[in-house]
């Protein structure tokens, strides 16, 4: 699969709009993973992949890949790290978090007494 860009065609939309590119490289599998544990700290690849549980490395290479292409991952000192892309983008991420928290909170079932 080709790297998700704005203008080009990508699964589920031929518009080319960004957000349906952004939408299609986020869907796909292990890139939000990859992208979390980039939040938290910068990794080499065997941390990376030792981080996500059950990741191959090739999955790995090609999202790894698709992230740096899509300028939302860079290598550093310490590994691959968030870009300041990448950093703006989890930031943006962080009250979705908030709200999935009330989602679930409401969800669950009461319990009878």
């Amino acid at each position: 699969m080709s790297s998700a860009k704005p203008g080009q065609r990508v699964r589920g939309s031929s518009s080319g709009r960004p957000i349906m590119a952004l939408l299609d490289l986020l869907g796909r599998r292990w890139s939000l993973r990859v992208l979390w544990e980039l939040h938290q700290a910068p990794a080499n690849f065997r941390e990376l992949q030792s981080r996500c549980e059950g990741l191959s490395p090739s999955v790995l290479n090609t999202r790894l890949s698709e992230l740096r292409d899509a300028r939302l991952l860079d290598n550093g000192e310490r590994g691959y790290q968030l870009s300041p892309l990448g950093v703006e983008l989890i930031d943006k991420f962080l009250p979705l978090t908030l709200w999935a928290e009330h989602w679930a909170s409401n969800l669950e079932v009461p319990t009878e007494n």
